[in-house]
């Protein structure tokens, strides 16, 4: 069987990701949690399943894949029936190249909004690039539900890797009190009804070890 190796479901918003994948397509797999930002003992945990030294991590027998689109890439070519990327091959490029943006862009606003799913909602300025940030995010809804949104409620109709690279900003923006424009509201609305979304949202809130640093944003 897989298994996953995720961080705290309170914060860790890279782990939410592939988690997202697998569980909302019902792939089987083991869930091996690491508490971040503890003790050395847990560094050297993590270590003991990547060089890396980060979560997520996936092991797939002597495969080790370990950052969340990576894992996100192998998992659709294990499991095409998932269909994690959209069938279309222009579809596909879409998909892919905004879950690379997510993947290497919107700094400002992970700094000035951190995850955190117990945090008391409430509003906080932003800087400027950070609402940059919400915007093109914005935008990127907008657009994959004008394109496709007669196949569904998610970017591309169906759940896909999109989703999942995108679903842990929903969170920011619910957190922080985050108004979205009504063309991007769908999105919202449809990723807190699916499931596996709820779930990883109620064992986040659940979890009672707190990391100083990020309660105080």
């Amino acid at each position: 069987m897989l298994k996953l190796v995720i961080g705290n479901k309170n914060y860790s918003s890279w782990s939410m990701r592939p988690w997202l994948a697998l569980r909302a397509n019902d792939i089987p797999f083991e869930e091996i949690f690491v508490p971040l930002y503890t003790d050395q003992a847990d560094k050297d945990r993590i270590l003991s399943f990547s060089k890396a030294g980060k979560v997520p991590t996936l092991i797939d027998g002597d495969v080790t894949v370990w950052d969340s689109l990576a894992i996100i890439e192998y998992l659709a070519e294990k499991f095409p029936e998932a269909k994690l990327w959209p069938s279309d091959r222009a579809a596909r490029a879409h998909a892919r190249a905004i879950s690379a943006e997510m993947h290497s862009g919107f700094v400002p606003l992970r700094s000035e909004c951190g995850m955190n799913l117990h945090r008391p909602i409430r509003a906080i300025a932003l800087s400027d690039d950070a609402r940059a940030n919400v915007a093109r995010i914005e935008d990127i809804w907008a657009e994959c539900h004008a394109r496709y949104g007669k196949q569904g409620p998610f970017l591309f109709g169906t759940f896909s890797g999109a989703d999942a690279m995108y679903a842990p900003v929903v969170h920011r923006f619910r957190t922080y009190a985050i108004p979205v424009r009504a063309e991007a509201q769908h999105y919202v609305d449809a990723m807190m009804q699916l499931p596996a979304f709820q779930e990883w949202t109620r064992d986040g809130v659940a979890e009672t070890l707190r990391i100083a640093r990020f309660e105080d944003v």
